[in-house]
């Protein structure tokens, strides 16, 4: 009677020790095109990428191993990914915000640039053109410089636009992105500097800079910036600023007494060096 409880008790141990051995046992290998997540901010646009990177391996990728003229993932296994949240424009074509399916279609020195809305895809094997949302097309350029490793990243920052650049092998295309910051920071200025509340220095000296830096309304910038400089009377860098708001509104006394000042101050803080000084030298210039 006490052989079966026995007997049961080591079959379900053996099972144990089966089961077990499958599901723990395993070998991490490296990836061959490694996983890889970028994030950038360009203006107010969140950006995200999503590919996988693969590498030469000694082998021809362009016009070899991915033949000219046909659709490409971008990358390795599934299709690269690109997601942002504002509207913007790809190579000059508009582009809702979302999440893209990147694909390319290499040729000798063009690219089509597309994005496409079914996002989650195994490689480009079920590639519909219909889901385009937009194409374009880019330079392709050709360097000396092999690189072994494809690579995805965001170059040439600015407020309102950046490139995003492949390269691999020898091979880099710079896709030109623009977003729209002053329809969405204009107003939030606007309902700040007429809430009656005094704001710290640095958000005058930041709203007067982007007033200026897109020909916005200069009076308003100039208020600003002296509300800035009121609280911090020997700001090189603000003087600076208040310098060329006053010359470009055609007030030459005020933009010399403010680009001297900003010249004084900055000779005592940074040297004689002072790449301020040497900009209010410039514009010094200029006025005369």
């Amino acid at each position: 009677m006490k052989v079966f409880p026995t007997f049961l008790s080591g079959l379900l141990l053996s099972l144990s020790f089966g089961l077990g051995w499958s599901q723990t046992d395993r070998i991490d290998f490296p990836a061959a095109s490694p996983a890889a997540l970028i994030r950038q901010k360009v203006g107010l646009t969140n950006f995200e990428i999503i590919y996988s990177r693969p590498s030469v391996k000694g082998r021809e990728i362009f016009g070899g191993l991915q033949a000219f003229g046909t659709v490409w993932r971008t990358g390795a296994n599934a299709a690269t990914k690109i997601s942002f949240d504002t509207a913007i424009e790809l190579a000059g074509k508009p582009v809702a915000p979302g999440t893209y399916a990147l694909f390319t279609i290499p040729e000798k020195g063009k690219w089509t640039i597309i994005l496409n809305r079914e996002a989650d895809q195994w490689g480009a094997f079920n590639y519909d053109a219909e889901q385009d949302v937009v194409r374009a097309e880019v330079e392709a350029e050709y360097d000396a410089e092999m690189r072994e490793t494809l690579s995805l990243n965001f170059d040439t920052l600015r407020d309102e636009s950046a490139s995003l650049v492949i390269r691999w092998e020898n091979v880099k295309v710079s896709v030109p992105i623009t977003v729209d910051v002053q329809t969405r920071l204009v107003p939030q200025i606007e309902s700040v500097m007429s809430s009656g509340k005094e704001q710290r220095d640095y958000i005058y000296f930041q709203s007067a800079g982007f007033y200026y830096d897109h020909g916005l309304d200069l009076r308003k910038a100039a208020k600003w910036i002296d509300l800035a400089l009121k609280q911090t009377p020997n700001a090189f860098w603000m003087l600076h600023l208040k310098a060329k708001i006053h010359a470009k509104l055609g007030n030459k006394a005020e933009a010399i007494a403010a680009a001297t000042a900003s010249t004084k101050f900055a000779v005592a803080q940074e040297g004689e060096e002072s790449g301020y000084k040497k900009m209010n030298d410039a514009l010094l210039a200029e006025l005369k």
